[in-house]
């Protein structure tokens, strides 16, 4: 399926104009009132969960299918670096190399 140029602005401000009205749901539907613990906790673990899925998506997707390549072995170098609390920008560096070595091989 194809969409034309007016289709594609039409869908990219109807999804902007639905995101802006979800967002407005929050502040008049609690109208200033504290939210419970256990909504707080599911909220607060959100994010995480959607930045891997993220993650997950953009390292094994490779257009309809899924794939393992050098781009995912350099993703999983980095995320060991991080998690054992190596520098940033160290991290991105030496998944770049670990990447372009494994592509030139």
């Amino acid at each position: 399926m194809t969409l034309t140029y007016t289709q594609v602005w039409v869908l990219i401000l109807g999804c902007a104009a639905l995101t802006a009205l979800i967002k407005a749901f929050g502040p008049v539907l609690l109208g200033g009132r504290e939210l419970p613990t256990w909504f707080t906790r599911v909220i607060v673990l959100m994010a995480p969960t959607l930045l891997c899925a993220l993650v997950v998506t953009s390292v094994l997707a490779s257009g309809r299918s899924w794939s393992v390549g050098a781009h995912t072995v350099g993703v999983a170098v980095a995320g060991v670096m991080l998690w054992r609390r190596w520098p940033l920008v160290l991290c991105v560096v030496v998944a770049v190399v670990v990447t372009a070595g494994l592509r030139a091989i």
